[in-house]
C-alpha cells in the first residue's frame, strides 16, 4: 500500500480509501466487518462514512455504518491505526435543528458521530454538501470548536462549490480558525469537468487533499456495462444508464479495455490508476460488496500507467466535449 499526506497537512493515508456506504444497506455487519479486516490486511488505513449513511435503505434510520465501524475498531483494538472519517449535513431527525452546517447541528451531530463510532475523536470531519443558508462564519467557528476541544482533528468539505469553498477558506483565514483541509468531490475518468473546471486548480493552489467518491462511476468504469447487454441488477443501474450509457461512454471502454488488455490489468484497475496519477489526488475511495471485489481493486495501487495509455485516457474523456 502507499501513504500520502492529507493535502497540506502532515496526516497521512493510504492511497486508496475504503468508502462505507454499503455497510448496513447491501452490505450486512459479518460481512463489512470481513472487508475491513481485508482492506486492515492490505495497509489499509482511511475509513471514509457519513451520518445519514444509509438512510435512504428500508429500516435504515442512518448512522448504521458508523455504528458498524464503531463495533469493528472497538472488537479489533486499532483505533489508533487507522484514520475515521465521517460526514455531517444531512437530516438526522424531525427537528427543526436536526439537518444543516449551523452550530446547532454541527455540535450535536458530532457527539452523536462519536457515540456511534465508539471513539473520542474523528480524524477528519467534512461537510457533506454546502449549507446556503447558515453563515459560513458560524460553519467554520463550529468546526473550530470541535478541533480545539480535541473531538476533531481535520475538517474537510464535499461537495462544495469551488466559489463557496473558496469564501471558506477566506473565512477560516479572516477569522483566524480551522480551515478545510480537504474536499470529497465526484470524480472519474468518466466524470471530470465538474472537478477539473474550477476545484482542481484551487484545491492545488490551496494545499487541499483530494478524496474523490465514486472513482468507477457506480461501476460504469469496473466494465460491467455493456452495449446491449442488459443492466445489472443494481440500486444505481439506472443512473447509471442516464449519464455513463452513450456513444461517448461506450468509446471510452474501447480504450480502457485495450490498455487493460496491454497491461494484464482489469478495467477497474485502470480506471483508478489514471485517477491515482493525477496531480493533486490523495486516495480515490472505493467501495465493496465482498473482500474478493476489494482485494481485486486494491491492486490498483501497484499498477503504473504509460505516459501513452494516460494520454489515450485522458483523449477519450476529455472534459471539453462532455454534454451532461
Amino acid at each position: 500500500m502507499e501513504y500520502r499526506n492529507l493535502g497540506r497537512t502532515g496526516l497521512k493515508v493510504s492511497a486508496l480509501g475504503l468508502g462505507t456506504m454499503q455497510f448496513g444497506w447491501t452490505s450486512d455487519e459479518t460481512r463489512s466487518f470481513d472487508i475491513m479486516d481485508a482492506y486492515v490486511e492490505a495497509g489499509g488505513t482511511f475509513l471514509d462514512s457519513a451520518d445519514i449513511y444509509s438512510s435512504w435503505a428500508a429500516g435504515n434510520p442512518g448512522g448504521v455504518s458508523e455504528e458498524i465501524i464503531g463495533r469493528w475498531q472497538r472488537a479489533r483494538g486499532n483505533r489508533g491505526h487507522i484514520v475515521i472519517a465521517t460526514k455531517v449535513r444531512g437530516r438526522m431527525g424531525d427537528g427543526p435543528n436536526d439537518e444543516g452546517l449551523s452550530r446547532a447541528h454541527i455540535m450535536a451531530a458530532a457527539e452523536a458521530s462519536l457515540r456511534r463510532l465508539q471513539t473520542d475523536y474523528i480524524d477528519l470531519y467534512q461537510a457533506h454538501w454546502d449549507d446556503l443558508v447558515t453563515p459560513q462564519e458560524e460553519t467554520m467557528r463550529a468546526f473550530d470548536d470541535l478541533v480545539r476541544q480535541g473531538k476533531v482533528r481535520y475538517v474537510g468539505a464535499s461537495n462544495y462549490a469551488a466559489w463557496r469553498l473558496t469564501r471558506a477558506l477566506w473565512v477560516s483565514d479572516l477569522h483566524n480558525c480551522v480551515r478545510f483541509d480537504s474536499l470529497q468531490p465526484h470524480y472519474n475518468l468518466a466524470y471530470r469537468r465538474e472537478f477539473e473546471q474550477d476545484l482542481e486548480a484551487l484545491c492545488l493552489d490551496q494545499g487541499l487533499g483530494v478524496v474523490p467518491y465514486s472513482p468507477l462511476g457506480n461501476g460504469f468504469l469496473s466494465g460491467k456495462y455493456r452495449p446491449g447487454r442488459a443492466l445489472p441488477e443494481s440500486a444505481r443501474a439506472s443512473g447509471v444508464e442516464r449519464r455513463y450509457l452513450n456513444e461517448r461512454g461506450f468509446a471510452l471502454l474501447d480504450v480502457l479495455d485495450r490498455v487493460a488488455a496491454e497491461l494484464g490489468a482489469t478495467v477497474a484497475q485502470v480506471s483508478l490508476a489514471w485517477l491515482l496519477q493525477r496531480r493533486g489526488i490523495t486516495a480515490p475511495l472505493v467501495g465493496a460488496n465482498s473482500v474478493q471485489q476489494l482485494r481485486e481493486t486494491l491492486r490498483a495501487v501497484e499498477l503504473k500507467l504509460p505516459g501513452q495509455a494516460v494520454q489515450d485516457l485522458t483523449e477519450a474523456s476529455r472534459w471539453q466535449s462532455e454534454s451532461e
